[in-house]
């Protein structure tokens, strides 16, 4: 059998590529495992254009989020279904100098377009301690990811390119301008395995730094707020009948799949400063996110393996960034466009041949 691309990993990299590569055209099989969890189910998907407790504009916004909107909203033609939900991100200030602060910093134009000229305070009074106002972030929202996954799961279900089985690394049979995997000839595999990178023998020379986190899903009775609400940590609402999620948690240390009591009393603690209202948590839950140690994603071709490529390390803004660079990686496979050079992994080839001559 043959395909132009086999994917390995459907998470939230392998789902995008292997979308655009199908709207473009090419034969793609996704090979994604049972057994493996995923950061991308989990995953909020928020985006949001200012970030961090220095309101810093999100890198390559004003070409990123377009096109991530546009991508999911004809995702969502297709699959007539509800993926992208616009909403602004409220910020109540904790003090009268945050709000000095804040304020002071929005008024810079490369900012200000991206804040409400004025928050709508007291519709988040009632739920939200807010006694110093807040800043509404607009052009923001979140994308349904465990929704989108599923929709892109049946989709290439359907056409019988899809294999769920754990990937074998030894299986790989390289030929001059392609490569054969068991039964299948295909001309490149694109390895989009999130965290699991890191076992992966061809790419695990590549500087990932991943981020454990965990989020809690609640209920709270009567909750009509449809904006997201950040101080430190979010509460998102995901339906109209008062489900959250309250999240997150960050920590580079016990990267496992492990939720744990700590990471659960740390956002009650957090979520409580702010927080009016009670709530029954439904359930924890936790994510490996494939981050990078210059925060920006892996993308290209491996150095010896032209037959190998890897779309990875998208982080926390995977939900936006993964539409425009997926785009560009196939204008690069398919028309020779050049990559990003913030994104393309010949950044860090010195670290393959480092290793290769340490082994």
């Amino acid at each position: 059998m043959k395909a132009d691309y086999l994917i390995v990993g459907q998470g939230i990299a392998g789902s995008v590529l292997a979308w655009t590569l199908e709207q473009r055209g090419y034969r793609v099989v996704i090979i994604s495992s049972a057994d493996l969890p995923t950061a991308s189910k989990v995953s909020g998907g928020i985006f949001n254009p200012i970030t961090g407790k220095k309101l810093a504009r999100t890198w390559k916004v004003e070409e990123i989020f377009p096109y991530a909107r546009t991508f999911y909203q004809e995702m969502e033609e297709t699959f007539q279904t509800e993926l992208v939900h616009l909403c602004d991100v409220y910020r109540p200030f904790r003090s009268i100098e945050e709000q000095n602060t804040y304020l002071a910093q929005t008024a810079d134009p490369n900012l200000a377009k991206y804040v409400a000229a004025e928050a709508n305070d007291e519709k988040f009074a009632p739920f939200i301690e807010n006694q110093y106002g807040g800043l509404q972030i607009t052009h923001s929202g979140w994308v349904d990811c465990p929704e989108m996954l599923e929709k892109i799961k049946a989709y290439f279900v359907e056409k019988s390119q899809y294999l769920v089985e754990n990937f074998d690394y030894n299986s790989i049979v390289f030929q001059e301008n392609s490569v054969i995997y068991k039964e299948w000839e295909i001309k490149k595999i694109l390895f989009c395995e999130g965290y699991e990178a890191l076992q992966n023998p061809f790419f695990n020379w590549l500087p990932f730094n991943p981020v454990k986190g965990q989020t809690l899903i609640t209920h709270v009775e009567g909750y009509s707020i449809e904006e997201i609400v950040n101080q430190g940590t979010f509460i998102l609402p995901i339906d109209k009948k008062g489900k959250c999620r309250f999240g997150a948690t960050y920590t580079w240390h016990d990267l496992n799949w492990e939720t744990t009591e700590d990471a659960r009393q740390f956002l009650i603690d957090k979520i409580g400063v702010y927080f009016k209202k009670p709530y029954t948590i439904l359930e924890q839950q936790v994510g490996i996110r494939p981050s990078t140690k210059d925060r920006r994603p892996l993308v290209g071709i491996h150095p010896e393996h032209p037959q190998l490529g890897i779309f990875n390390g998208l982080g926390t803004k995977g939900v936006t960034l993964a539409p425009f660079f997926a785009s560009q990686f196939v204008n690069f496979l398919e028309l020779g466009e050049e990559l990003d050079p913030e994104v393309n992994i010949t950044r860090v080839f010195s670290l393959y041949f480092r290793s290769k001559s340490s082994q």
